[in-house]
């Protein structure tokens, strides 16, 4: 028998075995179905693991007696807004398909699209507040934009009706990481693949295919066609296409690739090495080569050290430091903080001029397509305003520039201010070359602005210490100012008096505490009168 006709044998073998899986899993389905009213949430990406389940969940629930099928399942999708567009567009089509069949044929499924909110979104988060692309040292993304929202659609479910089971399409032979975690939970099973939800109370998770390989889903998802209209072959050629080597092969050893490999997810992210999806489908599709500024745009956020495109300051105003150890020697270091104003306006540019670019050359059913939308663009000019006190607005000019549009504000009373690009101007050529010195001063206009029409101003002199405190130092100053109470606190945690005692009373402390305080823009308004002390010394 030659290799070939070993490996069909395989494969014929492997597809006998799977589909003779389908019975037993519509059984149990069924029984987990009409065992209470406890209503089921089934999470999909429509990736070939969730179509499989929604597909699985569908087939078992039509064959019911349509006086059985009472109980309602919500399918759940979430829209990061940053999904790769090719798989956007299939997510919206498999969706409205799916709600449209569900009507037709009378059954018990309600898709829902779930969004992200608006302050939590991708862009307001790195364009408006400046947070630095997601690593895994600071992975603020994933929980924002695909956990809260389900997590949240779920809780209202369970306050509605108590308790809720969750359905999804997980399978240990993802990845070893995932084997484990589903082991981990095994342990407090209520029956088979049905097991209690770590992070939500009164949720249950059920997973039919969790032991399911890479070709059982290929093979149920090619052999069973999909019963509210959308075509598994369509999934299967977006999988190959998304393949490096354009090849979606059955797996029949370790050596073979397998499409199953390829990774949908955002195409901004930055959490791997490669957008190698986004890259096969360009390099495998001429008429996929419209997404080429996009993977540009991901790829200049994607870089190791963007040290010199943030702020020296944590995104609340104060440095902090840490401990690196470099060859060996411990380094002292500070933690660098947002995105500074030229590198968010950089950022901004970046994305409407993609946006703008892919709009003139994506195919037709693809020029509506929308990079940051306009709530989010409204919800960045709002922190840059009132949380940034960056008062020349320069977002509807940035936006004009690209565009040749005006940027139409939906938020009311958005365009009205005291202050604009104007006062901006006077203040840049006052201050300078100083950034801290127009920071402050900024500041500080703004945030008088902002008190000038409330009924009372309490808190205003808080605030206004807060500018002081955040943007009075030099960042030469601020840094040292860092240390010298880092070495202070550690000293006193020691117990080391005698080094308090340098530090406080000037003997190593390069800021001397009694008679030589820092040089900021505070102690230059609000300094001593030594005319006055002198005539005291006089009088005395």
């Amino acid at each position: 028998m030659t290799i070939a006709q070993q490996s069909d044998k395989k494969s014929q073998s492997a597809a006998v075995t799977v589909i003779d899986k389908i019975p037993d899993i519509t059984k149990e389905i069924q029984e987990l179905y009409l065992l209470d009213e406890i209503p089921w949430i089934i999470g999909v990406s429509w990736g070939k693991d969730s179509s499989t389940i929604l597909q699985l969940v569908w087939n078992a629930i039509a064959t019911l007696a349509p006086k059985k099928r009472t109980k309602k399942i919500h399918v759940i999708t979430t829209d990061t807004l940053v999904e790769n567009p090719i798989v956007t567009a299939w997510v919206r089509n498999s969706m409205e398909l799916l709600a449209s069949a569900a009507k037709e044929k009378a059954m018990p499924i309600e898709p829902h699209l779930l969004l992200p909110i608006i302050e939590d979104t991708f862009w307001v988060n790195l364009i408006g507040r400046g947070y630095p692309a997601p690593r895994n040292q600071f992975r603020w993304c994933t929980p924002r934009l695909k956990i809260n929202p389900a997590n949240q659609f779920i809780r209202e479910m369970v306050r509605a009706s108590g308790e809720t089971i969750l359905v999804l399409g997980t399978r240990k032979a993802e990845s070893s990481k995932r084997a484990a975690t589903m082991q981990k939970h095994q342990a407090g099973r209520i029956r088979e693949r049905l097991s209690p939800n770590a992070s939500l109370p009164n949720s249950l998770i059920y997973t039919p295919i969790e032991d399911w390989s890479n070709n059982d889903v290929w093979i149920y998802l090619n052999q069973c066609e999909n019963p509210w209209g959308g075509d598994n072959k369509d999934l299967f050629s977006m999988y190959r296409g998304a393949t490096a080597d354009n090849e979606c092969p059955l797996v029949i050893d370790t050596s073979t690739p397998s499409c199953g490999d390829s990774r949908f997810g955002c195409w901004v992210c930055t959490m791997v090495s490669k957008d190698k999806s986004m890259e096969a489908m360009i390099q495998n599709d001429e008429e996929k080569e419209w997404m080429q500024p996009l993977l540009d745009i991901r790829n200049e956020l994607d870089i190791q050290d963007d040290h010199d495109k943030r702020d020296f300051r944590r995104i609340w105003g104060n440095v902090q430091l840490f401990e690196r150890n470099i060859n060996g020697e411990t380094s002292v270091q500070p933690v660098p903080g947002p995105y500074t104003k030229y590198w968010r306006e950089h950022w901004l540019t970046r994305v409407l001029s993609a946006q703008t670019q892919v709009r003139q050359t994506a195919p037709e059913n693809m020029r509506d397509i929308t990079l940051i939308t306009l709530d989010e663009l409204s919800q960045i000019r709002r922190i840059w305003l009132e949380e940034k006190h960056e008062f020349d607005d320069s977002l509807p000019q940035i936006y004009q520039q690209v565009t040749g549009e005006k940027f139409i504000d939906p938020r009311p009373g958005a365009g009205y201010s005291l202050l604009g690009s104007d006062e901006w101007a006077v203040l840049e050529e006052i201050c300078s070359n100083d950034a801290m010195h127009l920071e402050l001063m900024a500041k500080l206009l703004d945030t008088e602005r902002q008190y000038r029409k409330k009924s009372r101003r309490v808190g205003i002199y808080d605030a206004l210490e807060k500018c002081f405190e955040t943007s009075s130092l030099s960042q030469e100053d601020a840094i040292k100012n860092a240390h010298f109470k880092r070495d202070l606190k550690n000293a006193a945690g020691e117990g080391d008096i005698n080094k308090v005692k340098q530090l406080t009373l000037g003997d190593v402390t390069p800021q001397k505490v009694t008679d030589e305080k820092p040089q900021n823009w505070a102690n230059l308004k609000f300094q001593k009168n030594n005319s006055d002390d002198e005539h005291k010394g006089v009088r005395s």
